[in-house]
């Protein structure tokens, strides 16, 4: 559904229902049958409350919530083989993030924090609204914009609101007059694990918030990233597993991965020669995994412009390779809508 930005073409769980709170426990795979297989500032302050990531004085969604659980333990899908290698084992990780600028542009998808009081703006939407949460939205007329704000790339915005612990993120948004035009929007309360409605999609084509999923600088200085990172790949097929409610593709290959689909980096797989910031982001795939949230080049994990990454340090990642990672079974994929 959504386009990647010109630098990426170059450079979950068992739930009932979309409105089920995520399960915390570790789900059982099933038998792999036929039927089963069907430039405004972001450097805040990022602190850390017992079981999950906390931004701007807010809780990052419940610690049992999808994003924040440990997966490390979870079963290996019973697809798993297949979906890595029509992702491509022989692709290597990339980080679409980083310090300085490209094309004049920060490296990454930036956010802004703002207020409880920030004002609200009207928001028009002009391709998605049927499926986005209505305006107005408390977004600043100068909020970061990803990549160049007049292209042709996805132009997301992420706000998150202080007091009101509420996200805010568009896609495809451009600034006019006094707020915004957009693609499409969504809003999260970030103290409830509640989802998407059945088949919506959200500024993300998977129907997930983006900012959980961002590698953030502070994160990784402290040592630690205690949360499931987003990422893209180039094929997916026409189906969702929770936490995602929307597929973004008619392909019914069974091999493609579906939007929600999460991968972690194997246990066996030998960081010893990873340092620094890489080495913390490694980790984190390990314990936490990445899930699949959009269309766009394959392997590339999405973060946050910060001038305190080190771009040298980050291609370590490009050694790591798709064979190093395996699927795991967090939920049954639903290919229907009522």
């Amino acid at each position: 559904m959504k386009t990647n930005t010109l630098r990426q073409l170059l450079l979950l769980l068992l739930l009932t229902s979309c409105t089920l709170p995520v399960a915390s426990s570790t789900p059982t795979a099933p038998q792999a049958t036929a039927a089963t297989l069907t430039p405004t500032a972001y450097l805040p302050l990022v602190t850390r409350a017992p079981g999950g990531p906390q931004l701007g004085g807010c809780a990052l969604f419940p610690a049992d919530n999808a994003w924040n659980l440990d997966i490390s333990a979870y079963p290996v899908h019973p697809n798993s083989a297949a979906y890595i290698a029509s992702i491509g084992t022989d692709g290597h990780l990339h980080a679409d993030f980083g310090a300085g600028l490209w094309e004049g542009f920060p490296i990454g998808i930036p956010y802004v924090i703002v207020p409880a009081d920030q004002p609200l703006v009207p928001i028009t939407f002009v391709e998605y609204g049927d499926e986005s949460d209505p305006g107005p939205y408390p977004v600043p007329l100068d909020a970061p914009v990803e990549g160049n704000p007049q292209g042709d790339g996805d132009r997301h915005v992420l706000v998150l609101q202080q007091g009101e612990c509420r996200l805010y993120e568009l896609y495809h948004a451009v600034q006019v007059g006094a707020g915004w035009e957009a693609g499409s929007g969504a809003t999260f309360d970030l103290g409830s694990n509640a989802l998407r409605p059945v088949c919506w999609t959200s500024a993300d084509a998977a129907g997930l918030p983006i900012l959980p999923g961002l590698a953030r600088y502070d994160e990784v200085a402290a040592g630690e990233i205690a949360h499931a990172l987003r990422f893209t790949i180039a094929r997916t097929q026409r189906g969702y597993i929770h936490p995602a409610t929307h597929w973004a593709s008619s392909a019914t290959d069974p091999a493609l991965p579906p939007m929600g689909l999460r991968l972690r980096l194997r246990a066996d797989f030998d960081l010893s020669d990873y340092t620094g910031q890489a080495r913390v982001i490694l980790e984190a795939l390990k314990r936490y995994g990445m899930i699949i949230a959009d269309n766009g080049s394959n392997w590339f994990i999405s973060g946050a412009p910060d001038e305190r990454w080190d771009n040298d340090d980050l291609r370590q990642l490009r050694t790591v390779p798709g064979s190093a990672f395996e699927a795991v079974y967090t939920g049954e994929i639903h290919t229907s809508c009522p």
